[in-house]
């Protein structure tokens, strides 16, 4: 048995059922989500190359100006601390006007990229001092761990990927290569040019299609560490119900309440029908409000003799009658209008309450 009860208390600390809403949005606010960083560089990495695909006719316009005045006009000035700065002013702005939208490309990619895995998360837990952080123990174990293992061998497979692209590349384009010596320098340059955005177009394809599968890894990876056993859940749903001792002292509060406002009733009630020692169940007839007499207070034993002591000093007529009692008690809730099948005894005994008033 003791056997038996340590196999039930592991298999319900094991953690093998799925992350509750509540878990996913804890771990959310701590910056804990499915997140692959080789989707963002790869991402870059295309964008930039596709910018420069499309925009290399404008970028080299602009780097043949900026070659052609340094060579005709910043040679022949004097070198003095003016023309320095001016030099230096001049050639800032020319290579920012060429730098300036590769930069903002490649920023508009990584927050594309980063939207679309993770969405927008503020959270400042990771830049809070973790001692494991710097631990070697912890650290010697996160070196030899099974992620550091995927890691290795996604750079391997990384280095592995961009050496094929470039040698097919490369051997598909091999007449051009080889015949760069015997071309200008402007033929040249634009061959260089077009075989490096080739190959970086096609490098960053074949990344981006390993950074999916990175991403589908990292979701599973995600969603592995955030289980939960059986136990976590049980002690979830514990938490978010509230304890049931404070639970049950609420329910007995809202129970008190309730009884202090069905006593407040009792004398606004036209009658109390009796059992007479048993059960008490005051009623109430307004034709303004209800088609039918209302159950305002009811109790039964303690309950009832209290009630018939609150209608005695308010002068609220009782009347007895057994089976109406015990069928209105067993029936018939607090605040809820008697049935149909009650109309005929409750009317006569309103009737009679009625003329007993008037004698009075």
């Amino acid at each position: 048995m003791k056997l038996l009860s340590l196999n039930l208390q592991y298999f319900a600390g094991e953690k093998t059922e799925k992350a509750t809403p509540k878990k996913r949005q804890d771990v959310r606010k701590k910056g804990q989500t499915a997140k692959s960083q080789d989707v963002n560089t790869a991402v870059g990495l295309l964008s930039i190359f596709l910018f420069l695909y499309f925009g290399s006719s404008t970028i080299g316009d602009k780097l043949f100006q900026l070659l052609r005045l340094s060579f005709t006009k910043y040679m022949l000035e004097d070198v003095t601390e003016q023309s320095v700065h001016k030099i230096f002013i001049d050639i800032l702005k020319e290579v920012s006007s060429m730098l300036i939208p590769i930069m903002a490309v490649a920023l508009l990619a990584g927050i594309v990229s980063n939207l679309a895995q993770i969405g927008f998360i503020f959270s400042g837990e990771g830049l809070k001092m973790k001692i494991d952080k710097i631990n070697p123990v912890t650290g010697m174990k996160r070196i030899f761990s099974i992620r550091a293992l995927v890691e290795l061998l996604k750079s391997i497979l990384k280095m592995l990927i961009i050496g094929i692209v470039v040698f097919a590349i490369l051997w598909a384009n091999i007449d051009d290569v080889l015949n760069l010596p015997y071309k200008s320098v402007g033929s040249s340059l634009e061959t260089i040019g077009h075989l490096t955005l080739l190959i970086g177009l096609c490098g960053s394809i074949a990344l981006f299609g390993l950074a999916i599968l990175d991403y589908l890894y990292q979701r599973f990876d995600f969603e592995k560490n955030i289980r939960m056993s059986k136990q976590d859940i049980k002690d979830e749903f514990k938490s978010s119900e509230g304890d049931p001792l404070i639970k049950s002292k609420i329910k007995q509060r809202q129970r008190e309440m309730a009884m202090r406002r069905m006593m407040q009733e009792v004398p606004n009630a036209d009658v109390v029908i009796t059992n007479p020692t048993h059960f008490a169940i005051c009623l109430k007839y307004d034709e303004e409000k209800s088609d039918a007499p209302i159950v305002v207070a009811k109790g039964a034993d303690f309950l009832a003799q209290k009630i018939k002591m609150i209608a005695k000093e308010h002068d609220v007529l009782m009347v007895e009658n057994r089976p109406l009692a015990r069928a209105l008690y067993d029936q018939v809730d607090v605040g809820k209008a008697i049935p149909e099948q009650f109309f005929k005894a409750v009317a006569e005994i309103l009737a009679y309450v009625y003329r007993m008033k008037n004698k009075i």
